[in-house]
């Protein structure tokens, strides 16, 4: 029986992190049977996941031995964190690991969107000379408002700054004498922020609070031609009235990298179907190979941490 199991993928080359006599599973396949994967956790001490496996009451009872749950990124919606904690398990984010990839994902997204210059390839090869349907706008001179205003929220800011963007944020959580709001415009209310900002990127986790926290009200308080980014979580969004929204001209675009279905499937992926300027990633925005072998080895590290009963 494997000490620990890896149920979806990472940098293999992290595991030799761990202890020779330590035994390891990596098979990214066990996120796709659950039966397998409960018989590998007879007598294993950690499981190391990404966003897909559920680490709930059945898979905690399936590992009697389990200690630690390493979560390759920092979204801990697929984790019941209360049985862990009253478990005993340790749950342990790869916090920073993939800050950078998320804040690029996100700038990368809001050029794309607002140049609008970068779908024509077609229209060239057959010969056609499409320049007055491709000027798009600039991002120097908008507002980049940002929800929730954590550690990637504020790479993010950083970035868009360069660009010469205002940055506005919401986020009733961070204190007001904190520093992290120099520069930066407070908002005292979601509505604020849509009513005013030019891109709005959402950055909270999927919560009973932020179910649906974008919807047909708050879709229609956002400014004729906004551009929304989702790298957050999927059902932050209420995706059927953002379709509504871009199919009938309000929205000037959308960036969607997670979904209420994931994987998402061609049913609920078609009510995206004609929808123009929208960008749809599979859940990558956190992973590009840097950052994977970011995450990686931090995860290893505090499982490690755990296991070895380290500080």
């Amino acid at each position: 029986m494997p000490d620990i199991v890896v149920s979806e993928f990472m940098d293999a080359a992290a595991l030799k992190g761990f202890p020779e006599a330590w035994r390891l599973l990596y098979d990214p396949g066990l996120v796709d049977d659950r039966e397998r994967l409960f018989a590998e956790l007879a007598g294993a001490r950690a499981i190391i996941v990404r966003n897909r496996t559920r680490v709930d009451a059945d898979l905690l009872a399936a590992a009697p031995k389990l200690l630690a749950v390493g979560r390759l990124g920092v979204g801990l919606d697929n984790i019941d964190l209360d049985a862990c904690e009253a478990r005993g398990v340790a749950v342990l984010p790869a916090t920073g690991a993939n800050t950078l990839s998320v804040a690029e994902y996100v700038i990368s997204a809001a050029l794309q969107l607002t140049r609008g210059a970068y779908s024509s390839n077609a229209a060239m090869i057959a010969g056609e000379w499409p320049r007055s349907e491709l000027i798009g706008g600039e991002l120097s001179g908008r507002t980049m408002g940002l929800v929730g205003f954590g550690h990637i929220a504020r790479a993010v800011a950083e970035r868009a700054r360069s660009l010469g963007m205002d940055i506005a944020a919401f986020d009733p959580f961070v204190a007001d004498d904190d520093p992290v709001w120099d520069g930066v415009e407070q908002l005292s209310s979601l509505d604020q922020l849509l009513e005013r900002c030019d891109v709005v990127s959402l950055h909270v986790p999927l919560t009973p609070r932020t179910k649906n926290l974008i919807a047909v009200p708050e879709l229609a308080r956002m400014k004729a031609g906004a551009i929304l980014i989702n790298t957050a979580r999927g059902g932050v969004v209420d995706e059927a009235a953002l379709a509504d929204s871009l199919k009938a001209g309000k929205l000037g675009g959308a960036a969607l990298d997670v979904f209420e279905t994931e994987p998402l499937t061609a049913e609920a992926g078609e009510k995206f179907n004609p929808c123009r300027n929208i960008i749809l990633t599979p859940h990558i925005a956190g992973v590009t190979a840097e950052a994977n072998v970011r995450v990686s080895y931090l995860t290893v590290e505090n499982v490690r941490r755990v296991l070895e009963n380290l500080p």
